[in-house]
């Protein structure tokens, strides 16, 4: 049972709570580093990324594109095209289940260090610390009644702010449009409707969603936090307060551990107090364990009072099951080996050539004066290879069938080809009818590189 809190410290915590933004305490620690570690880390990714070049068999491209008109998806040496939809499929899936197994392990941990809200609501806070001040100072002055000094430091904040969200809208669109195409067109004001769009709204999407919404969107907006506990089992470790060991809170000696600072709930970016327990708007991301230890330091006790632990540890079960015998855990890791298996053997096993036929829609047939019957065709050939290539077609399967005209091409590297073929086969033919076709392409330069695919001859004598 909690100790009461006194009636100061209650309403500073009601205060605290209900403020409608929340001023976190700012705190040093090994957690409050790891984090500050994953924010370089993923933006010296994301905004350096799209600025590597890529020497391939076509020329000097960015590394990674996502080229929309051209259909392609471009990722270091390797092309995807829609037709490669299965393995960008097995890609989100795998990332899906990484999340589950890392949530069933420890608890909303990618939340805490490398959800995009996160670090960019640090790094929004972190301009505003610089120029506002602490969180003291940041509360005293949005209480203050507005003034010039006021109105000017809230300026720059917000322009800086501005100037960080139109940054990062450039670079998510410059994963799109090539980013040293992007610019000087932006310089000159050339850019295409929807490149406008988007630049407009990823902008005021990071905006609003780092530098004004912030905490509301971990606790009211994101699904993630709403079905995490379905996730968990007692074995889960999580931000979590020792009860056991912290009770009955109070400053005396004979009390328990925890001298009730409330030092746990000031640095919490959500403005929660985890000495109620687990809460879904816990982002675990240990600002309360630095801050915690900094205490325990202080008052020389053991570190730990508020850490990463299992209900196991903090029940003192006698037995605490090992992380690869839990249902959750194997079911999660065995996902994972399955859709990574087969998306590394899709890719692996991917053609170098994809062969679409298409028949002609406006004749089944023509009667030619030489007695022939033809049939007309589109064909779209995908060469997935890196370098171009010269093909000849074949047909079989129809006696006496025969491509009209120039049976070769050639395909640069990575592009699709479209050819409008006719096939004539006598008429004279003992078959009638609609009759398997088969086209096969193969390379010159390599004959093992070769796809062989099924249409249909349309011939006199249809029912």
């Amino acid at each position: 049972m909690n100790k009461p809190l006194g009636k100061a410290h209650e309403a500073r915590l009601t205060r605290h709570r209900a403020q409608g933004k929340i001023h976190a305490k700012a705190v040093q620690g090994r957690f409050n580093t790891a984090r500050w570690v994953m924010v370089w880390l993923t933006q010296i990714i994301f905004y350096g990324l799209c600025w590597l070049n890529w020497d391939s068999a076509d020329g000097r491209r960015q590394a990674v594109l996502f080229d929309i008109p051209g259909q392609k998806l471009y990722v270091f040496d390797l092309i995807l095209w829609p037709q490669d939809a299965l393995i960008l499929a097995f890609v989100l899936i795998i990332a899906a289940t990484a999340l589950f197994l890392v949530t069933a392990l420890a608890g909303r941990l990618f939340c805490g260090f490398a959800c995009p809200q996160t670090v960019y609501t640090s790094i929004f806070t972190w301009i505003e610390a610089r120029i506002e001040g602490d969180h003291l100072a940041r509360r005293k002055l949005d209480a203050s009644p507005s003034h010039p000094r006021k109105l000017l430091r809230k300026a720059v904040k917000h322009t800086l702010w501005s100037i960080v969200a139109g940054w990062t809208a450039i670079t998510f669109v410059g994963y799109f449009t090539p980013i040293r195409e992007l610019l000087p067109a932006l310089a000159q004001l050339n850019i295409s409707p929807w490149e406008t769009f988007w630049l407009i709204f990823y902008a005021v999407f990071t905006y609003v969603q780092a530098g004004l919404a912030r905490e509301a969107v971990c606790q009211h907006m994101c699904p993630y936090s709403r079905f995490q506990g379905v996730m968990f089992d007692p074995a889960t470790r999580n931000v979590a307060y020792d009860r056991r060991r912290g009770e009955p809170r109070g400053q005396k000696q004979q009390d328990g551990k925890c001298i009730d600072c409330a030092i746990c709930v000031q640095v919490c970016p959500t403005g929660i107090d985890i000495r109620d327990g687990l809460q879904y708007q816990c982002i675990n991301c240990g600002l309360c364990i630095d801050a915690c230890d900094q205490v325990m330091d202080r008052i020389g006790a053991a570190r730990g009072l508020i850490r990463f632990a299992s209900e196991h540890e903090l029940s003192a079960a006698a037995y605490s099951p090992p992380w690869y015998s839990r249902p959750r855990v194997l079911i999660y890791s065995i996902l994972g080996v399955i859709f990574c298996t087969l998306a590394a053997w899709t890719l692996h096993e991917r053609p170098e050539l994809r062969l679409d036929i298409l028949r002609d829609r406006g004749a089944l047939l023509r009667e030619t004066p030489d007695g022939l019957i033809e049939n007309a065709y589109t064909l779209k050939l995908i060469n997935f290879a890196e370098r171009p290539r010269e093909f000849s077609i074949s047909v079989t399967g129809v006696p006496g069938a025969e491509i009209v005209g120039t049976h070769r091409f050639s395909a640069d590297p990575g592009s699709l080809r479209t050819l409008s073929l006719t096939v004539a086969a006598p008429a004279d033919t003992t078959l009638s009818g609609i009759q398997p076709l088969y086209f096969k392409v193969q390379a010159e330069d390599d004959p093992s590189v070769h796809i062989r695919e099924k249409s249909s001859f349309a011939l006199p004598g249809l029912r």
